[in-house]
């Protein structure tokens, strides 16, 4: 059977009258405490958008913003290359982000000669990965989509990622990712929790997308989910799937890969949630050694050499190191260093993927609010 290595594990002597226990509540309820102003804060700023205090303006190009209301996580990314996929042999689409953790600034329209750290690693790999799309980023999306219709006014459609937050542009179409092992629902503001805005949020969007689901999720579960978020009649849920593909060398892609159930793999990621990642491995592999990183990580010098002292450390002689196309991204510039220690790494792509009737439907709505014959 699969196992993930970790830390050894502790024994629970957690009591009712344990003083660590009522430790954690109090820290818990000084957080829960602290993000009240917080709270306010964007209650605020969000009526006065609801109001008309403050100006929402309509974006210069049919548009689909995907986001959510939680720190990350989500599967945007994903969920993004899949709105790529079902139009781009239709329409002429671009995607436009912030560029998180760009060491540029301003406006900036994606090239081929383009890297991680002039748009970030996300548009990076999209850009990698659809290069006939126009790939842009800027700050300020409203400015930004203004610009991109001038470079390029062919553009038909633009996806949006992560600026479901972002209420000075107002966008055609606003799908809300929530996780469902972490449902919008159950979780807090920061610094309780890692919702971003008040649950009141969902409200704005046109479809919620419940995101990672089991492939087993039986119709019962779904309605007991739709009744726990309470929509809107003008809102749809739908649910959505990871779907795993082929690993594929980092510094070939053309190495053909074959999942071995005696190997073991170093799981390499700088990810929100790797958790349904480390899942699927352990169901193809005897051992997954989690090595990872905080979310949009930098790779440093001393972060290769730790990587590669963990992966000399696993005895099993077949040994692989996997990670992510969006790891993959911010590895890119250390290629080089990979080629020299001849370390065996790969990348596992990942799709989103709906039942038929889900698309189906999907699509219909979107080309209706989007004004696609």
């Amino acid at each position: 059977k699969s196992t993930t290595m970790t830390s050894p594990p502790q024994h629970n002597t957690t009591k009712a009258t344990n003083p660590k226990s009522k430790v954690s509540s109090l820290i818990s309820y000084i957080l829960y405490l602290t993000s009240k102003p917080y709270h306010l804060l964007l209650n605020i700023r969000n009526k006065a958008y609801d109001w008309g205090i403050f100006k929402s303006e309509q974006s210069a190009i049919p548009s689909i913003v995907v986001g959510n209301l939680t720190l990350g996580g989500t599967g945007k990314t994903p969920h993004i290359e899949y709105f790529i996929r079902l139009y781009q042999k239709q329409y002429q689409i671009a995607t436009l982000s912030r560029g998180y953790k760009r060491k540029t600034t301003g406006y900036h329209l994606a090239t081929a000669e383009s890297t991680a750290a002039d748009i970030g690693d996300e548009p990076y790999q999209l850009k990698q990965k659809f290069p006939e799309i126009t790939v842009a980023v800027g700050e300020k999306r409203v400015a930004a989509i203004q610009q991109l219709a001038k470079d390029r006014p062919e553009t038909q459609l633009v996806l949006l990622d992560d600026a479901f937050q972002h209420r000075a542009l107002k966008a055609d179409v606003y799908l809300l990712l929530t996780d469902y092992h972490r449902l919008f629902t159950r979780d807090a503001l920061v610094p309780a929790g890692r919702l971003r805005e008040p649950k009141s949020g969902y409200r704005r969007a046109d479809v919620i997308i419940v995101t990672k689901c089991p492939t087993t999720l039986s119709t019962s579960e779904k309605q007991n989910i739709i009744q726990e978020i309470q929509p809107f009649p003008k809102q749809k849920i739908l649910f959505s799937y990871l779907k795993y593909g082929n690993p594929y060398a980092f510094t070939r892609k053309r190495n053909i890969f074959v999942w071995k159930q005696e190997m073991d793999v170093l799981l390499l990621c700088g990810i929100a949630n790797p958790n349904p990642l480390t899942n699927y491995l352990e169901q193809k592999v005897t051992t997954v050694y989690p090595c990872f990183f905080p979310d949009h990580h930098t790779f440093s010098k001393k972060d290769l050499e730790t990587i590669t002292q963990q992966f000399q450390q696993i005895s099993n002689q077949q040994k692989v190191i996997i990670t992510t196309e969006k790891d993959a991204a911010r590895l890119q510039k250390h290629q080089q260093y990979f080629n020299k220690q001849q370390l065996p790494i790969y990348c596992l792509p990942i799709e989103v993927v709906f039942l038929e009737e889900e698309e189906v439907n999907l699509k219909s709505f979107l080309n209706l609010k989007l004004n696609f014959n």
